[in-house]
């Protein structure tokens, strides 16, 4: 890393190493799926990014398959539940089996004018189905995770896609005037779940 980022890595004195070292309460980790990463050699050094620093490619594709199931072919998001668990127990035994909290994790769907589709979100209540499976494995394997968050309870703004994605267990009608709101299939599934 330092090879690499150079100068734009900060220097720490050797008071704040070890005022920093080991100085956390838990890990915080969003995770929505995997990808597999490919050395990148080429990267222009005159250009240097956060994006670019790792001198590799990344993508939930490998040779024209993907690493799990898409909402559709151009989604950045592949259902892949597997590689939480290997996240888990990758920072079990990698990290001093930390405390650990999943502060996001979630499904998208692209907006439509098709509402009860995604009021009928099959596919996100899948998702966290799959997930916390396997979240569970991972407790089961000793990893310490004290409190999981789905993102998002409500359809939000999303970064550079606006209002093109939607996360949320409750639906947002954006083109209304009292934003109503109107609870999804996984909102329901959520309720249920938590209650039994």
């Amino acid at each position: 890393m330092r090879e690499l980022v150079k100068e734009r890595l900060p220097k720490f004195t050797d008071d704040e190493v070890s005022l920093v070292k080991g100085s956390y309460d838990f890990l915080g980790i969003n995770y929505y799926t995997a990808n597999y990463a490919k050395n990148n050699p080429n990267v222009d050094p005159n250009k240097p990014s956060q994006v670019t620093d790792s001198h590799a490619d990344v993508s939930t594709d490998r040779d024209g398959v993907s690493i799990g199931p898409k909402v559709r072919k151009d989604s950045w998001l592949a259902v892949y539940p597997e590689g939480l668990k290997d996240l888990m127990i990758h920072i079990k035994h990698h990290y001093k089996d930390p405390i650990i909290y999943i502060t996001e994790n979630g499904y998208l769907d692209y907006d439509s004018s098709d509402v009860e589709k995604l009021l009928k979100d099959e596919g996100r209540v899948k998702y966290y189905q799959q997930h916390l499976i396997k979240l569970h494995e991972s407790m089961e394997a000793g990893v310490k995770v004290k409190g999981y968050f789905a993102w998002t309870l409500l359809d939000d703004f999303e970064w550079s896609r606006g209002y093109t994605m939607r996360f949320g267990i409750t639906y947002i009608d954006f083109k209304s005037k009292t934003l109503e709101r109107i609870p999804k299939l996984s909102s329901k599934w959520f309720n249920h779940f938590l209650s039994t």
